[in-house]
């Protein structure tokens, strides 16, 4: 079997419509770990294995997931060992849905928000790098529309964490644009390329 790919950027708005389901992306992020079956998926997510097999089924017409090989297991059932087809997933924000939009955001809304939680804290009290919602959701916005440009020169590659990957992702953009000047329209990008240069992010 070819060896997934690190990561997969989609362009096709009928797949990103399945990555927007919370319980979709749960289960991908459990089978980047190691390959899964339905019966241990039911179990992690307290889903039944019905809607499991459900889930499966889409992600696997999608090209999203695979089987990474069988076993025999008690009873002489044939166990189908689940994985997905890249370590990491990233939507086109151009092909995105303009109603799935608002959910990509909150979602790049969070990993940014644990991102600079990360920075205030290495800056320590000499640096306030403090957004509201509204600065935070602009600074989600542009991270959104630029972060799957990024992602397309990881397609290539040896298999990663797919947690190790996101940082990396959501790093590379944020240093990007804020030496290109495309965060400039964000209220206080000044300030935060200040912190981050501090921090090393910048170099």
């Amino acid at each position: 079997m070819d060896e997934a790919v690190t990561i997969r950027v989609i362009h096709d708005p009928e797949k990103i419509k399945l990555l927007g389901d919370l319980v979709r992306r749960q289960l991908l992020r459990l089978i980047s770990d190691a390959p899964m079956t339905q019966k241990q998926l039911s179990e992690r997510m307290n889903l039944t294995e019905p809607s499991v097999s459900h889930h499966l089924t889409r992600l696997t017409d999608a090209g999203l997931v695979r089987i990474n090989h069988t076993e025999v297991g008690s009873y002489g059932i044939l166990q189908k060992y689940y994985e997905p087809t890249a370590k990491l997933f990233i939507e086109d924000w151009d092909s995105t849905p303009a109603e799935l939009r608002r959910y990509f955001i909150h979602a790049h809304m969070e990993r940014l928000r644990g991102m600079l939680s990360v920075f205030q804290m290495m800056v320590g009290e000499n640096g306030n790098l403090l957004f509201d919602a509204a600065e935070l959701e602009s600074l989600a916005e542009v991270t959104a529309q630029r972060i799957s440009k990024i992602a397309e020169t990881y397609t290539v590659g040896e298999t990663e964490d797919r947690e190790n990957l996101l940082v990396q992702i959501y790093a590379t953009t944020l240093r990007n644009e804020l030496m290109s000047g495309g965060l400039d329209r964000v209220e206080k990008s000044g300030r935060l390329k200040e912190i981050v240069n501090r921090v090393g992010i910048i170099g």
